[in-house]
């Protein structure tokens, strides 16, 4: 199996098609990148930018550049000795365009007779042998909307097949969609009628079977081809929590490719780990970005910020308290909301069971982590268990009657409530709870714990020690296509835990002049403002309707409240158009800009030289400023990057400034260091700091390179600085390859090690720095 020591993440699209991936291939080499790692590939739902909502898995999409377009990507990679992963869709395939996915377009036509009634997760007798396919609107009389149109039922736009047989010039369209293999209904149903399985609570994802080995082998004939062909070399597995058996279909996956390198989407929660027995090298890396965060945060801000959030929340439950309620509050309406429709086939798996929905929904919103992959991770069934009897003590026998069934492997019911237990808390904690809860909003991020205020430089070196042990060819990551908010955002909010009182009087003056009356969200808005900053209004417009709406407090996504949005938008236009608020958030950007371009540059030096194979998402080697998605996939400018690393590459030593050109010049020195000396990195020891400031720096040695990153940058410029701390190294001479600077070892003062930037990365004097810093 061939490893990645890094990947550089391309979201591939018709705006940046596969050729353009190949033009780009030289500047990713010459920044330092191994692999290019690829968003889906195969042909999606016209006008798709993320490429998840597959409709053919037979051919890679003409509009993505075609096999033609991957042949040249793969050609230009291997010429520059660097590999391909590719990222692909077992879950689920896109519906929202029948007529562009032939399985689906088959299955409507012909209902349970269709091939394909095998290979999509239908439950037929529910909707009494009928799909239900919630499109119709509110209004009355929608059926009087259908029309017979060349052989199709039509919804205005929407168009359906016919089965054989059923039209005639005696019928009208409204009778002839009664003869059908589907019902049209209106879209609310979805939420508790709904008889297909999703992807989450996304309609027009429907799920697939890969678990048959027929739709397997059909799903991934063209996926095998390019392992088989060499045409890749890894592959990127999404959301496997959906599948009705990971561990198998990794096993199966395994075996087709000859066991290439594979790695899992997969979101650990605190201590869990990853199955043992699945044939993976890892996950995406989540868990590191919220490691990485973590140990940038002050521990000081805590009683602080809790304080605060205690009162916007209005409530006098501390804060570590409010979260898991939270949590729950929030899985629970889930589980009683959109996801409704799972939670009844649950329960149609286990008839006589009095109360089994209200108990399987207490169950899932108690489930401690994304779901179990029984006989492993029983122990959550139990927990989870213990906590809806502690709420719920009526529903004692229920749940006595039900943990035998969902404790057993082969039950239908285990199978749809491990399948279903991960929807409930991306749906609840991600899309929901992430955005009520505003104690330090970066700490709101995929895949990290918002309860876990922060970690001291001890637990991160523990943290790191035992990836190094279990997992050394996992992904590491800052930012993705699912982040919440790019690692830059977050590194400027992570500032506030080091100024809590001035960002809380700071707060107060914005509110006191742009009231919004939802307290909680209105510090979640004002943090992504100030973590963006400078961002467009159009951009602020939208993240802050979409996170209103994710909320679900003030305004929702099926019922918007106007007048709320109108004050929300009014907020933002604020920042552009009144003079106070704008000088009030410009000036506090301006206390804490620096900062947060030190915890930016310690992140990134830190998240490349840790233990794993470390991703950089397209374009965030200068300063990632997104918000949510679509944002994040914003066009990417290389022409401004190639300039600056020429730049850097000739001997600029940039300022660190509103260019990101700073973090160019670490990306490269870094990746650059990992891809062509692999061997410095085979261990992980962390090296000790002495003196007052100690605590203000992270630093470890892979085995021949040394990181070193400053942390808290505020607290350390409030006591003048690093003086008499120091590093205990090797006594050798050394080269920082970020500076070409030169030190002694033994006890090396940080005063001098970081008088140029917040980081350095020490290798021995006698290597060739200058192949590393491109002069």
């Amino acid at each position: 199996m061939r490893l990645p020591l890094s990947t550089y993440r391309l979201q591939i699209r018709e705006g940046f098609d596969l050729a353009a991936a190949a033009d780009v291939t030289d500047y990713l080499t010459s920044l330092g990148a191994d692999w290019i790692y690829l968003s889906p590939l195969l042909v999606a739902e016209r006008g798709s930018d993320h490429g998840y909502d597959v409709v053919n898995h037979s051919r890679i999409d003409p509009v993505r550049g075609g096999a033609g377009g991957l042949a040249s990507l793969s050609a230009a990679a291997r010429a520059a000795g660097r590999g391909v992963l590719v990222d692909i869709v077992p879950n689920h395939m896109g519906v929202a365009t029948p007529s562009s996915n032939s399985w689906w377009w088959d299955l409507l036509t012909h209902g349970t007779a269709s091939r394909y009634a095998e290979a999509f997760d239908v439950d037929w007798a529910a909707g009494a042998g009928r799909i239900r396919i919630p499109v119709l609107g509110d209004g009355d009389g929608e059926l009087d909307a259908l029309t017979l149109v060349d052989g199709e039922l039509h919804y205005y736009d929407n168009a359906f097949p016919l089965a054989p047989g059923t039209a005639d010039d005696r019928a009208d369209a409204t009778t002839v969609h009664g003869r059908q293999n589907y019902e049209l209904v209106n879209w609310r149903r979805a939420d508790a009628e709904l008889n297909y399985r999703r992807f989450f609570a996304v309609n027009s994802l429907a799920g697939i079977r890969v678990e048959v080995p027929w739709v397997f082998a059909e799903s991934h004939e063209e996926i095998v081809r390019w392992i088989r062909e060499g045409l890749v070399d890894g592959l990127r597995v999404d959301h496997p929590d959906g599948l009705a058996d990971p561990g198998g279909y990794l096993d199966a996956l395994q075996a087709a490719t000859g066991g290439a390198y594979v790695l899992v989407e997969k979101i650990l929660e605190g201590d869990e780990q990853l199955p043992p027995s699945w044939a993976a090298a890892g996950t995406t890396g989540y868990d590191a970005l919220g490691d990485i965060d973590r140990v940038l945060v002050d521990p000081a801000g805590k009683p602080a910020l809790d304080a605060l959030e205690s009162r916007l929340q209005d409530t006098d439950t501390a804060a570590d308290d409010l979260w898991p309620d939270m949590i729950y509050s929030s899985k629970r309406m889930i589980a009683d909301g959109i996801l409704r429709s799972e939670v009844l086939r649950i329960e149609r798996l286990i008839p006589g069971v009095p109360d089994a929905a209200d108990a399987l929904a207490e169950l899932l919103a108690a489930f401690p982590v994304y779901r179990s992959y029984l006989p492993f991770g029983a122990e959550h069934l139990e927990h989870a268990a213990q906590q809806a009897l502690a709420r719920r003590p009526e529903l004692g026998g229920t749940i006595d009657a039900l943990l035998p069934v969902l404790s057993d492997p082969t039950h239908p019911a285990a199978v749809r409530f491990q399948q279903t237990s991960g929807m409930v808390m991306a749906k609840g904690v991600e899309d929901t709870a992430f955005y009520r809860f505003s104690r330090l909003t970066s700490l709101n991020e995929v895949g990290a714990e918002p309860g876990e205020f922060c970690i001291d430089v001890a637990e991160f070196h523990a943290r790191q020690q035992r990836r190094q042990a279990t997992l050394p060819a996992s992904m590491t990551t800052l930012s993705t296509h699912d982040t919440k908010r790019g690692e830059d955002v977050r590194a400027r909010i992570s500032v506030l835990a080091e100024i809590p009182a001035e960002w809380e009087a700071t707060l107060g003056e914005l509110r006191s002049l742009v009231p919004l009356g939802d307290l909680p969200f209105e510090k979640l808005i004002w943090e992504a403002i100030l973590g963006s900053w400078p961002a467009s209004q159009e951009r602020l417009d939208a993240y802050a309707e979409k996170a209103s709406r994710e909320a679900g407090l003030s305004t929702t996504w099926t019922r918007p409240d106007d007048a709320f949005e109108k004050k929300l938008h009014a907020l933002v236009a604020a920042v552009f158009d009144d003079e106070k608020v704008a000088g009030i958030l410009t000036g506090f950007v301006d206390r804490v800009r620096q900062a947060g371009w030190s915890n930016s540059l310690a992140a990134k030096l830190i998240q490349i030289t840790a233990p794993g194979v470390p991703d950089v998402y397209q374009g965030s080697e200068l300063w990632e400023t997104s918000l949510v998605d679509p944002d994040n996939r914003r066009t990417v400018d290389f022409d401004v990057r190639r300039d600056y690393l020429a730049q850097v590459d000739r001997g600029w030593l940039p300022p660190i400034d509103d260019t990101g050109a700073a973090k160019l010049l670490v990306t490269s020195r870094a990746l650059r260091l990992r891809r062509d000396h692999a061997d410095w990195f085979s261990r992980y020891l962390p090296v000790p700091a002495y003196g007052a400031q100690a605590d203000h720096v992270v630093a470890f040695d892979r085995g021949g390179a040394i990181t070193v990153a400053t942390r808290l940058p505020l607290g350390l410029e409030a006591v003048g600085g690093w003086g008499d701390t120091t590093l205990e190294i090797a006594g050798r001479s050394w080269v920082d390859v970020l500076t070409g600077e030169r030190c002694s070892g033994g006890s090396v003062k940080l005063a001098d090690l970081l008088s140029t930037y917040p980081v350095a990365l020490l290798v021995a004097d006698e290597f060739d720095a200058t192949t590393v810093r491109g002069n």
